[in-house]
Formats: C-alpha cells, sequence, structure tokens
C-alpha cells in the first residue's frame, strides 16, 4: 500500500540528512514518522511518500532516503490565509510520480491542505487528521481583551499588516479554506469530542476515525519529581498571541503572589514583551497584544516575576518542564496540545482551562485542577490549591502520567495507524 503524507513542515529525518535547521514544531509527527520507521524496511506494510515546504531547489526536488520517498514543494508558509494554486501544480505532478493509493494530509490551517485535495479528487481515499480548528480559533481570537486593544495598532502592526484585527481575519480566511478542505475529504482522524463534533457540523457523511498521536521521544522518559523543581514555578509552554491566555495568567499572578511570594512565571515562545534575540529595539517590534502584557506587568509589578525562556529545543523543553512546580494551559481553545501532552508524559502537576478537546486528553479532579475559560480568579484558586496540596497534586501528576502513557503509546498508535490506512484502502 502507497501513502502519501502532505505535512506542514520538513521531517527531521530529511533534514539531518542534510545537515539542515529543522523546526521542533509538530514533535507528534516526528513522533509518528520514527515510529513507522523503526520497521524494518521488508517488513513495513506500508511505502511511505512524503511532502514539506521548502525553499529553493529543494521546492521543486524528489529523494528517496531509507526507503521513504520525499517530494519538496513551496508555499508562503508566512501568510496561511493566501491561497496560491501554482501549487497544484507541484501536486499533480507528486501524485502522477508517487501514484499513491491513500493520502494522509495533517492538518487543515494550511492551503496546501485543500490544494491537494483539489488535485487528488478521490475523496475515499484521502484522510484529513485534524489539528486545531480554524473556524473555532477565529471566533474566540480575542479571548476576553478589551475591545481598545483589539482595535489597536503598533508601528509593528501596521508594518506587517498584522494587527490583532488582522490576524483574526487571517484566521476567519483560513476557515473558509479549512472548511472546504474538509467538505473534500471522505475520512478524519482526530483525538476528542470537540474536533469530532466540530467537523461533523462541516462534513457529517465523513467517516472519523479515533487516533491518538505518539508525541516527541525525549518526553517518554524521565519522570517529574518535587524535590529537582524551583519551588512554585509556573510554566507557560506560550504565549504570544491573545488564544494562549498569558494575559490570564499574568492578572492571576498578583493573588498567587499574596499567598506564595516567591512564584514565579516562565514562558516559552517568541517573547513579545521584551528584546529577547532580535536584533531590532523594543518599540520597533512591539506589538499590541505585546504592549498590552506589558501594562499588566506593570500594573501588577510583574517585572521580577515574570521570564521569557524563548524559543526551545526538544531537550530544553523538556528539562524547563522537569524544573518547573506546574504546568498551565490558559488557552481561550484548544483540540489537544501537544504542551499538555508532554507534561502529562512527564507526570507534571497541571492546571487547565476547561475547553475544547483538553478534557477528553486529562480528566479534572484526578490528574488536574480545571478552571473555567477566561477566569483568571479561578486560575489563582486551582494553582494556590495544587501549591497548598503537594500531595494531591504528586498523585494528579502520577495518574496524568500513566493515562499518557497509554494514550501515547507508539506501538498502539503505529498499530492504529496501518488499521486505519487499510480499512481506508479497502473500501469500495
Amino acid at each position: 500500500m502507497k501513502v502519501l503524507w502532505l505535512c506542514n513542515i520538513m521531517l527531521p529525518a530529511y533534514a539531518k540528512a542534510h545537515n539542515l535547521e529543522h523546526s521542533v514544531r509538530e514533535g507528534w509527527l516526528s513522533g509518528c514518522f520514527d515510529r513507522l520507521c523503526r520497521e524494518p524496511f521488508a517488513e513495513r506494510k506500508i511505502e511511505l511518500g512524503v511532502c514539506f515546504p521548502a525553499t529553493g531547489e529543494i521546492a521543486s526536488s524528489k529523494e528517496v532516503i531509507d526507503g521513504v520517498t520525499y517530494y519538496g514543494f513551496w508555499e508562503d508558509l508566512n501568510h496561511p490565509e493566501k491561497y496560491d494554486g501554482t501549487v497544484e501544480n507541484r501536486f499533480h505532478v507528486i501524485l502522477d510520480d508517487f501514484k499513491p493509493d491513500v493520502i494522509h494530509i495533517f492538518g487543515t490551517e494550511f492551503p496546501h491542505t485543500l490544494a491537494m485535495l483539489r488535485c487528488f479528487g478521490n475523496p475515499s481515499k484521502a484522510l484529513v487528521g485534524i489539528q486545531g480548528v480554524c473556524g473555532k480559533i477565529a471566533e474566540e481570537y480575542m479571548a476576553g481583551i478589551p475591545e481598545e486593544v483589539q482595535k489597536s495598532a503598533t508601528l509593528r502592526d501596521k508594518l506587517k499588516e498584522d494587527s490583532l484585527l488582522q490576524q483574526q481575519e487571517k484566521y476567519r480566511i483560513r476557515a473558509e479554506h479549512e472548511r472546504e478542505a474538509i467538505l473534500l475529504t471522505g475520512n478524519i482522524t482526530g483525538r476528542t469530542a470537540f474536533d469530532k463534533e466540530e467537523t461533523a457540523k462541516i462534513n457529517p457523511s465523513a467517516r472519523y476515525f479515533a487516533m491518538n498521536e505518539t508525541m516527541r521521544p525525549s518526553f517518554y522518559e524521565d519522570k517529574w519529581e518535587e524535590k529537582n523543581v524551583r519551588p512554585h514555578s509556573i510554566f507557560l509552554s506560550q504565549g504570544d498571541y491573545p488564544l494562549k491566555g498569558f494575559h490570564f495568567v499574568l492578572s492571576a499572578m498578583p493573588r498567587i503572589l499574596e499567598k506564595y511570594p516567591d512564584a514565579h512565571l516562565y514562558v516559552a515562545g517568541n517573547n513579545i514583551i521584551g528584546k529577547g534575540q532580535s536584533k531590532y529595539p523594543y518599540f520597533l517590534r512591539a506589538s499590541a497584544y505585546g504592549k498590552y502584557l506589558k501594562s499588566i506587568i506593570g500594573a501588577n509589578k510583574l517585572k521580577k516575576k515574570v521570564t521569557m525562556v524563548g524559543m526551545l529545543s526538544e531537550e530544553e523543553m523538556k528539562q524547563q518542564m522537569l524544573q518547573s512546580s506546574l504546568f498551565v494551559c490558559a488557552s481561550v481553545v484548544e483540540n489537544s496540545p501537544n504542551s499538555l501532552a508532554e507534561a502529562m508524559l512527564l507526570g507534571m502537576p497541571i492546571v487547565a482551562a476547561k475547553v475544547g478537546g483538553v478534557p477528553s486528553m486529562i480528566q479534572g479532579n484526578k490528574e488536574c485542577s480545571f478552571f473555567e475559560s477566561g477566569d483568571a480568579e479561578g486560575l489563582a484558586d486551582a494553582v494556590i490549591q495544587m501549591w497548598d496540596e503537594p500531595v494531591i497534586s504528586g498523585v494528579y501528576g502520577d495518574n496524568a502520567r500513566k493515562h499518557a502513557h497509554f494514550t501515547h503509546d507508539p506501538d498502539a498508535n503505529y498499530k492504529r495507524l496501518i488499521e486505519i490506512y487499510e480499512k481506508i484502502n479497502n473500501q469500495e
């Protein structure tokens, strides 16, 4: 059976073979690929082709490495709201060359998903994996920030045509592409009640296959232990746009600090409240949301209580989690965030907003402490409760770890993936 993957990143396996830099995003995709390729070549049940976005000569290349056929294609990933029909020409070449029995597209966030489905033209043999849901992201994007902040625009926002309102509009356009893509596929994989419900609203006739994901390898190793952490440290894996709820965590900090004066917040990802690694002064790169965050920090005297740790590699992310006393997922909408799954695998105590697909991943009052979306007071209460009762929070972490090692078991997920491919390939 020939299966063609359409990915939104260059897989690390290809990048390493050419000594190229590669993205640390989509670790679950690398985990799935690594598990599949552990099978001896002669015993593999599928012949795999992989399409990925690239630049230069790689964008038109074909190469076979360790039995996997790689195809590059060009797409403007910096403007995923723009549909460029020229990519369809490249996809026709790839499809004619590889002749897949099944195509598996990972995610609906980029226009290449729609382009491939238009080119393939066989919904019954097309499989789309749901990551986020652009339509819901567009609806919830502003995450309760003040209207004057939503409408504001800094010099950076104007120069890049990337104000908060423009960002939201881009997601609305992406949602339209997503909707058409879901209508053009006959098969969907998902992991939560949330993504099943949202995709069924668009295409109720598509077959839905539940399939869990395999995370990055290093998160299956090591275990969080309280004795190794910075006391009363909170870790937020991302905070550079409103959806992730960084502002809610900042608003919760004063109450947390009343009870635990040594509390400290560590935030990974793009540093939008300071210079970070950029060569440009902050006033040139400040976004409206970044300025809003800085205003909360200033008003609540939190400057010495917040550390931006920047973009992290897989190992750096794991170490940050192992050194933090609590993981917080404060997003206003999520499907199945990888960072939450990775924190669960390590056995971290977790506080999470009860939104989207998160309740399908982790159980409240057994594996984590939930708070209602956008409720900074509830978030503060949940954090304080976890630190007030360290024995219970430790039990929650252990329970979450057991759950995650079952849910994200690489062998079970590989077998399920092959089973889904076979069902799709064998149907009339």
